[in-house]
């Protein structure tokens, strides 16, 4: 069984929170793109982890995790986050982590580059929101063939050494070039591989073998995805989106299986809209500003991996349903319900009215989507805590009028109503 767990919206979805609590059916759990750009948090009753790379899996001792081709991995970030985990309690091996040897090296100039450039684009207003992790730059270098992979750190021989002085030496033509910074020793970055050589090489191997078998042998494989279907580099709200491909039909290719189909995708979605970065966020304009600060605090709306604060809005029915389109999703996961618990009436952006006047219902791009302005309407809240919940008839009836409405909306059933931080809060809804 291969199953993907997506975001629908924009990230942010509770992704993390939902690989915690389906793993306990799964064998194996595996991240399939991005990198430490993502932010996934889960509270259980070990504590509370905050994971960039490592996938949410990680934290169920039974479970083995798979950081696949598709990702672009930091090892110097990686080899903190592992460290800080083992503090925690968590026991990370090579019997439990298998890194790709296919997957991309994000280098340290990547990360300098990423910030050099977003200081830059500030100083006019067209930054892209980067977290500054060195994602765009690691993608682009890799689609240039100017990156080495994970499986490199296994043998840094001369001919390694060879590719990785004609990368430096592109690399500062830009960084001494365009940006006057200091020119890339080639020295010290081979000294830096030759660090984390010594450290991960027990970790890389051939996961797309090992996934193979397994999914031969009939385990269960859960796909874990960075960010949602709005940041996918070809689907997403472009330019302003991640570098890699986030829909879930793109998990056994970055995981390493490209030969093999998906048997489920369960999309998250947030019972309210929150998003990082820049870009069009038109459910942002029907709140006032007093309304979206009272959002952010209910929902603690401070992104995971950057700690910044995130724009929030009502739930976009527009773009969920596009999301839900673009993920193939067979059932969906809604998260954070319970951050609703305040409101007398609860807001959905259910059309745009867009610059000719016109309204719609379907996710614009481009232009019209820069302009769009929301339709908002209204659904009575429940105005009460319902953290306790743990079966649907526990919910008020407003709280269930709300979720049928959202099914009916997205064109798809709700089967996890999340109710709560913790692994336990939750409502599994299958009619």
């Amino acid at each position: 069984m291969l199953t993907a767990i997506t975001g629908i919206n924009w990230g942010d979805e509770g992704k993390g929170r939902m690989v915690d609590l389906i793993s306990q059916e799964y064998d194996i759990v595996a991240r399939y793109q991005g990198g430490n750009n993502a932010g996934h948090t889960v509270k259980n009753e070990r504590g509370k982890f905050v994971l960039n790379l490592l996938p949410s899996g990680i934290l169920r001792p039974n479970v083995v995790c798979v950081m696949g081709n598709g990702m672009v991995i930091d090892p110097h970030h990686l080899d903190g986050e592992i460290n800080k985990l083992r503090e925690q309690g968590i026991s990370i091996t090579p019997a439990n982590l298998k890194i790709s040897d296919r997957a991309t090296i994000t280098m340290p100039y990547h990360v300098d580059q990423d910030g050099l450039e977003e200081a830059r684009l500030s100083k006019t207003g067209a930054q892209f929101g980067s977290t500054k992790r060195g994602i765009a730059y690691t993608y682009g270098d890799k689609y240039m063939k100017k990156t080495l992979r994970m499986g490199d750190l296994l043998h840094l021989d001369d001919s390694v050494r060879k590719r990785l002085v004609t990368m430096v030496d592109s690399k500062n033509l830009v960084m001494e070039g365009s940006y006057n910074a200091a020119p890339i020793s080639v020295d010290e970055m081979w000294a830096w591989l030759e660090k984390y050589a010594a450290i991960f090489k027990d970790y890389i191997c051939d996961v797309g073998q090992y996934l193979a078998d397994a999914d031969a042998a009939g385990k269960k494989v859960l796909f874990e995805a960075q960010l949602g279907a709005l940041r996918d580099i070809d689907f997403g709200i472009y330019p302003y989106t991640t570098s890699s491909n986030t829909i879930g039909a793109y998990a056994p290719i970055g995981a390493g299986i490209p030969g093999h189909k998906l048997t489920n995708s369960v999309g998250v979605m947030k019972a309210y809209s929150s998003c990082v970065g820049d870009g069009p966020f038109v459910t942002e304009l029907a709140m006032t500003e007093e309304e979206k600060h009272a959002l952010r605090e209910a929902g603690h709306e401070y992104g995971a991996a950057t700690g910044r604060p995130r724009r929030v809005g009502p739930i976009d029915l527009v773009a969920s349903r596009y999301g839900v389109f673009c993920q193939g999703c067979d059932e969906v996961a809604l998260t954070l319900l319970d951050v609703l618990d305040y409101m007398e009436k609860i807001p959905m952006v259910t059309a745009y009215k867009l610059s000719d006047g016109t309204t719609t219902t379907r996710f614009p791009m481009g232009e019209a989507l820069d302009t769009a302005q929301p339709v908002v309407e209204y659904l009575p809240g429940w105005h009460c805590d319902i953290t306790a919940a743990r079966k649907w008839e526990d919910l008020p009836k407003e709280a269930q009028n709300y979720v049928e409405y959202l099914e009916k909306a997205v064109g798809c059933k709700i089967t996890y109503i999340s109710v709560g931080a913790e692994r336990e809060a939750y409502i599994h809804h299958v009619v």
